[in-house]
């Protein structure tokens, strides 16, 4: 691993960590406050599910912490243990947000749909555009002018991780901003207080998105300004 690609994926690595440290932080200290409707994550999904029309959405138990999530395959809304049992106000914008994604789905959201049709692309493009980068590499390596196209061939499947990562943001942020709407509209968040913290926790889940987006860039235009000067020696 070159210095050169250390100071590239430098400010994606930054993001991520600032962002992952800023997940915890706010969800240690929101998951601390009590909700004044002493209501659950478990229970705050419910109500929003009925109020969002989505009486026939499914829930089940999920391991793990902030493992939560909303799979539009089985159309279930998975919550940990901790986020469906604890009254908090971490725990219902946690609650919300997932349920921002059944929404989301059940109304045929375009943005989300689009990040569904390309993950079979994604998988595959991650997994064989690796293959394709370090073998053209290797190619060229040993003199075979060939191996830079077949890497910039790489390049474009791996590029698919990017397109993932974007398509991903818009995705979270009208998740977000469907959770805020909802929990007043269903009167579960009532105070100034309660609704910055619900703020405070999505807008810090939002940054882990916005770094792997950078870091998926970075990765990607690191490989392709190296591939770049290749072409340049080659020519």
């Amino acid at each position: 691993m070159s210095i050169d690609y250390l100071l590239c994926m430098l400010p994606g690595l930054l993001i991520v960590m600032a962002a992952g440290w800023y997940v915890k932080s706010a969800y240690a200290k929101w998951s601390k406050v009590a909700t004044r409707s002493g209501m659950t994550g478990h229970q705050a999904a419910q109500r929003l599910a009925a109020a969002a029309g989505l009486e026939g959405l499914k829930m089940a138990g999920v391991a793990g912490q902030l493992t939560d999530n909303y799979d539009p395959r089985t159309k279930t809304l998975n919550l940990s243990q901790e986020v469906a049992q604890s009254p908090s106000v971490a725990s219902i914008a946690v609650a919300a947000h997932e349920l921002g994604h059944a929404q989301q789905d059940a109304q045929g959201y375009l943005p989300l749909r689009f990040r569904s049709a390309i993950v079979p692309m994604v998988k595959i493009g991650s997994s064989l555009g690796w293959i394709m980068i370090i073998g053209g590499i290797a190619l060229y390596s040993a003199g075979i002018a060939f191996g830079v196209d077949l890497a910039w061939l790489g390049v474009v499947f791996f590029g698919g991780g990017a397109l993932f990562a974007l398509a991903t943001l818009p995705v979270e942020l009208n998740a977000s901003k469907r959770a805020r709407q909802l929990l007043t509209q269903t009167g579960i968040v009532t105070s100034p207080d309660e609704e910055r913290g619900v703020r405070t926790v999505l807008n810090a889940a939002a940054w882990t998105y916005v770094g792997a987006l950078v870091s998926a860039l970075t990765q990607l235009l690191y490989y392709a300004s190296m591939l770049m000067g290749m072409g340049r020696r080659r020519s």
